[in-house]
This record gives C-alpha cells, structure tokens and sequence, in this order.
C-alpha cells in the first residue's frame, strides 16, 4: 500500500509531469559567489539510485546542474544546493528563484560547511518577509518513510553543534529545505570521497528519501 502511495506523489506534482517518462530528477543548483556548487557530483546519482532501489519511484540517475539565471530550472521540481562558501544572488537571480518557489518548485540546501552566513543572507533576499522556521522532530519529514526521531542525522561533524532542519514556508507548503550542521549529501558521495562509515551513508541516504518523498507529496 505504502509503495502505492508513493508514486502518486508524482503524479501530484505538476512541476513532475515532464519527467514520468525518463524518471524523476534532482537538478544541482549552479549560483555565483565564488562556492563551490559543484563538489561531490556523485551525491544525488547515488542517493536517486537508493530512491529508485527502496520505493517504486522511477528516477534517471544522472548528474544535472541548471544555472540560477536559466529557465531551466522551471523544468525540474527538485533543485539541490550545497557547497563551503559565499553565495551571491543577483537581482535578476532573486527573481527567478522566488517565482519557482512560489510556483511549486521545491529547494533543499545542505550546508557543507562554511555557507551558513551566505545562505541566510540571500535567502532573505528572496523572502524579505519570511524566516527559517525550524521544523520539529514530530514532522512529517522525520518518519514520511523512514524514521528519525531526533531529526536530522549527523553526517559530519562541524562545530558540535546540535543539527539543524529548518524551512521557509509559502503558506503550508514547505518550499525551502535547509540542512546545517548535518551534511547528509556528504553521505550519499561515492564511498571513497569521504570514507564514512557505511551505516553512516545509508543513514544519509534513508533521510535523502525522506526528503524526495516529502517534497513530491506537498
């Protein structure tokens, strides 16, 4: 039954409609600033091959990046954004971001260390009248299929702090996803990139799903 369920997520999602054919996708989110938005290319081929393994989603694992400043980014309803360091957000980027957004469009950003400052920044930009809010431990993306009862896992250790699940909300629908002080992309990487201990990557990856399936369900 839950299988079932599962794949009308999909169905659900009108920005997910061009993709039933090849599978669905997760497109890396190219943005200016000097960051690199490109590490780990791996990380979302490995974690759509788990997806498609655990639950009867099609995806087409393969490695995408859009540029902010194409209208390629309309064609995908999952965007992806990491990396270490600044980012900046022009005008005309501010613009397209927000109108995905407020569209259906589904953002997750994943601190990989040191962008926390940037992406605060610049997400306000794009919301000047919203915050991150943080989400609970009894949210739905904690246990949609897998369940974690302490939130996010911790990946990778950066300043022992507490991880950190936060959101920006457009009404009910959560929009913007972001993860600090967890790093789960860092576990979806090829073994030797990072040499995390196996139950380590699976961890990853189980929240990876957590996140594909919560967001195709709003």
């Amino acid at each position: 039954m839950k299988k079932i369920f599962l794949i009308l997520f999909i169905l659900s999602s009108q920005l997910a409609l061009p993709q039933l054919k090849d599978g669905f996708m997760i497109a890396r989110l190219k943005y200016n600033g000097g960051g690199d938005w490109y590490n780990d290319p791996s990380a979302e081929v490995n974690l759509l091959k788990f997806v498609s393994a655990n639950t009867n989603i099609k995806t087409n694992p393969v490695y995408k990046f859009v540029d902010i400043q194409s209208d390629e980014i309309f064609s995908y309803p999952f965007i992806f954004m990491t990396g270490h360091g600044n980012v900046v957000f022009s005008d005309d980027d501010i613009k397209r971001l927000r109108t995905y957004l407020e569209n259906g469009g589904f953002l997750y950003i994943d601190d990989d260390y040191g962008m926390d400052k940037a992406i605060r920044r610049e997400i306000k930009k794009v919301f000047p009248d919203k915050d991150f809010i943080e989400l609970p431990f009894s949210h739905k993306l904690f246990n949609i299929f897998y369940k974690f009862d302490n939130g996010a896992p911790k990946t990778h250790e950066h300043d022992k702090k507490p991880t950190q699940t936060s959101g920006i909300f457009i009404g009910e629908r959560l929009a913007v996803l972001y993860t600090y002080e967890s790093n789960p992309s860092d576990g979806w990487a090829d073994p030797e990139v990072h040499k995390d201990p196996e139950e380590k990557r699976i961890e990853a990856l189980k929240f990876g799903t957590n996140i594909v399936l919560f967001a195709l369900s709003q």
